[in-house]
Parts: structure tokens; sequence; C-alpha cells
């Protein structure tokens, strides 16, 4: 398991894309942070916190963890490496976690420059050091939840099929339903009161509530749920071949 999570990061980091999708995750956020004059922008909101990457990084994810993802197993499924790998000494489980696991240790890795913001912000702040640290990391913590959500579900979508565009288009709109598609469906206000428990179904309330500095354990058990049910269904659609 740990040979082919190893195999999995350095084959991504040996590839000019993945160091492009890492790039383009922080360039996007630097922009919105501290380039764009809106209201994202540290230096126009005139505050020191970094929120604005907050609000963004979300939806950077639902495309930078689908490119991330959308190879893993559709690339295997593809050159007809998929039953090399599975007469390996390993469960479908094992195989599909050391996948989980290697995309995910790499959004880490995309993630970890940002922390350059935090100490920017840290030391421009009046006096240094003046702002919300308990919220910012608890925002962080829910980056991070979000972003093993989005992993599985991108696993999930490349499991679907042999075309990695494919797999990356399947799971950016698997993605954004879940994240943003229960909100702006408790928006319409059509359900009255099984609103609330539509729009607790969706990741944007539960992001919104960990962000806020106070980790719940509804939403640590909600971001789990999501992970388990979709390496579950990965495991499911990878299981099925053997019915064939």
């Amino acid at each position: 398991m740990w040979t082919l999570f190893k195999k999995e990061v350095s084959s991504f980091l040996s590839s000019l894309t993945g160091y492009i999708v890492i790039v383009v995750f922080l360039l996007v956020n630097g922009l919105f942070l501290w380039v764009f004059p809106l209201d994202s922008n540290i230096l126009v909101y005139g505050y020191a916190n970094i929120d604005g990457l907050f609000t963004i990084a979300p939806y950077v994810f639902l495309f930078l963890i689908p490119a991330i993802t959308m190879r893993m197993i559709a690339e295997e499924k593809k050159t007809g490496t998929i039953e090399q790998l599975f007469t390996q000494p390993l469960t479908d489980l094992q195989i599909i976690l050391a996948k989980y696991l290697a995309a995910l240790f790499l959004v880490v890795i995309a993630l970890l420059p940002t922390l350059i913001y935090f100490f920017s912000v840290y030391h421009l702040g009046f006096p240094p050091g003046n702002l919300d640290q308990g919220g910012m990391w608890g925002s962080y913590l829910g980056l991070l939840f979000l972003g093993a959500s989005f992993t599985a579900i991108g696993l999930f979508a490349s499991s679907l099929t042999d075309n990695q565009i494919t797999a990356f288009i399947i799971a950016v709109v698997i993605s954004s339903f879940i994240y943003i598609g229960f909100e702006l469906i408790w928006s319409l206000d059509l359900f009255g009161g099984f609103g609330l428990l539509i729009r607790s179904l969706g990741m944007s309330l539960h992001y919104s509530s960990i962000s806020r500095g106070v980790v719940d354990s509804r939403d640590v058990i909600y971001f789990l749920s999501i992970v388990t049910l979709f390496i579950l269904l990965t495991r499911y659609i990878l299981a099925s071949r053997k019915w064939k």
C-alpha cells in the first residue's frame, strides 16, 4: 500500500501537469487576495485577515482536485494496467485508499504554500498578530475536510470511465452539486419545513460552520460520511468488474 502511495505521488509530481495544477491554484488565489480590486483583496479590504482565501479556495478546489484525481483509475483502465494492479497482494480497498491518500497528500501540498498569506497578514496587522487565529485555523480545517470530500468524489468519478476528461467533468459536476446545489435548492424556499434539512445535505453549510472556528461533531461526521460513501462506491464500481 505504501509503495502504491509513493508511486502515485511521484507519478503526479514527475509530470508537468502536476506542477501546473498546483501553480494555478496558488496563482488564482494570490490574484484574488492581492491583485484584483475586489472585496477579497486584503489590501483593499483594509483588515488583517485572509477570509478571501477561504471564500475562493473551495471554488478553485472544484477544478483543482478533479484535475488531480481524474487519471488515478481512468488511466489504469485505459492502459490496461488495472488488472495487473489488482493482482498485487492488496485488497481492493487498500488500493483505493492508497490512491485516495496520495491524492489527498497532493491537495495538502497545494494548500501548504498558502500559509505564506497567513504570515504576511500576521505581520501586516496593527499591531502585528492582530487577527482571528481561531477562525483562520478553523477555516483551514474546513478546507482540509472539503478537500478530503472532493478527493473521494474525484476518485469515484475516475473509476466510472477510462477517459480522464470525462472523469474530470463528472467529478466537477458531482462536487459542485453537493457543495452549492443543495444551497441553491434551499434558497428557492419551495420545501417549507424541509428546507433546512435539504440545506444540511450540502457541504457549504458544514464548511461555513467549521470556518467559524468551532468544530462541531455533526460537521465532522458529515464530511467523514461523504468520504466513506464515495470510497465505498468506488470499491463497488471496481468490484463490479469481476461480475462481467
